[in-house]
């Protein structure tokens, strides 16, 4: 190869980055001890951005699209260098494409509990994850506070830093919220989407734009989670009398299929007997209760006049024999009180009552109440 051939060989002529790999964030162009020829080739795709460094110092930004580099398109590289209108020679710069694309499915959990104070609980540990997305908004603030001059960034070399700010901004939006513990599952995203506003300008800081961000669980400690399971077990449950004589049952149950047989023999020695005995006498003990309770009056009985058969003591008429098993009342003959009829002396004045009535006509004894006789129809109140 001639001396010729080898300085031609030492111009960049076309300048691209082809994105080979989802997390990288900044591509620097290789052109180290290679100079870029003045009119040459730079596409930039979409969702990328080109930076020219002159000696450290930030220079021209290229947005998306085919360009053509000459003086007129690099004013502040046109300026850095002292260059005159026209001078078409080959110029060193460093070239570095930032990616600018969104970054999603960024994870983000507690490391350590979050002590937070809940108005049922007291004060509780909470967990949490979830995940956030977020892209490089403005190319030049991110190139000065981050990348710096390295050969490459990735997502990777600020995912600490992202997900530790995250968490602290959380932290203090659980914490001021002020919803309680079991009521924070219905306002994720509520909270999601404060999270994010909470969060952009902390981002901002180093030229990112968060996008998105999402709080998937947030969780209470295990023995936190026990009580409330049994809570809820408690009110599936409802009626613990008779609940006790199920799990008496279940105990029978389980000590007749045991081949030692016996209460004892259920696996747990004397010791398992007697409390499958305890439980039994519980559960026998509150179902007597129950059946005993005053709020459970038995009705009172009577005999039927007519028929002998047990009924109600309020009852008109009997379920058996259909008569009237009410007495009728009549007055009494000395204070008109209102009393039975079969009645011998008033309650009220302790006066002794007709008990029979005598029929003048005929001589036939007639009950007191009767107004004319059985046998002639005589009227017994004349």
């Amino acid at each position: 190869m001639g001396l010729f051939g080898f300085f031609k060989s030492q111009f960049i002529e076309v300048i691209e980055w082809t994105d080979q790999n989802a997390s990288t964030m900044v591509y620097r162009f290789p052109v180290q001890n290679n100079e870029i020829k003045m009119g040459a080739e730079l596409t930039v795709r979409e969702s990328q951005v080109a930076i020219f460094v002159n000696e450290g110092e930030i220079a021209d930004v290229f947005g998306p699209g085919r360009h053509l580099l000459y003086t007129q398109n690099m004013p502040i590289l046109t300026k850095l260098k002292s260059w005159k209108f026209g001078f078409d020679s080959p110029f060193k710069a460093e070239v570095y494409f930032v990616n600018t694309k969104q970054f999603i499915n960024q994870k983000w959990g507690t490391s350590n509990p979050i002590m937070m104070r809940d108005s049922e609980f007291g004060v509780i540990r909470l967990r949490g994850y979830g995940i956030y997305s977020y892209r490089v908004s403005e190319p030049v603030v991110f190139l000065k506070e981050l990348f710096g001059t390295s050969a490459s960034y990735d997502t990777s070399s600020i995912e600490g830093q992202l997900k530790k700010m995250v968490l602290s901004g959380l932290t203090d939006l659980f914490a001021e919220s002020n919803i309680a513990a079991l009521d924070l599952a219905m306002n994720y995203d509520e909270l999601s989407e404060k999270g994010k506003e909470k969060m952009k300008q902390r981002f901002s800081t180093f030229g990112f734009e968060i996008t998105s961000l999402y709080i998937e669980n947030l969780s209470l400690p295990e023995e936190v989670e026990k009580v409330l399971d049994r809570k809820t077990a408690m009110g599936v449950i409802g009626n613990m009398n008779q609940y006790q004589q199920y799990q008496a049952a279940e105990a029978i149950r389980d000590a007749a299929q045991n081949e030692g047989g016996g209460l004892a023999g259920a696996g747990a020695g004397i010791g398992a007997g007697a409390a499958i005995g305890s439980v039994m006498a519980k559960a026998l003990q509150g179902n007597h209760q129950q059946i005993n309770s005053p709020s459970a009056p038995q009705p009172e009985k009577m005999t039927c006049p007519h028929c002998q058969t047990l009924i109600n003591t309020n009852a008109k008429f009997c379920g058996e024999c259909g008569e009237t098993v009410q007495k009728q009342k009549v007055p009494c003959i000395s204070c008109q009180a209102a009393i039975n009829e079969d009645a011998k002396f008033c309650g009220e004045c302790g006066a002794k009552q007709v008990t029979e009535k005598t029929c003048a006509k005929c001589g036939k004894v007639n009950a007191p109440n009767t107004k004319f006789c059985g046998d002639c129809g005589d009227n017994l109140q004349q």
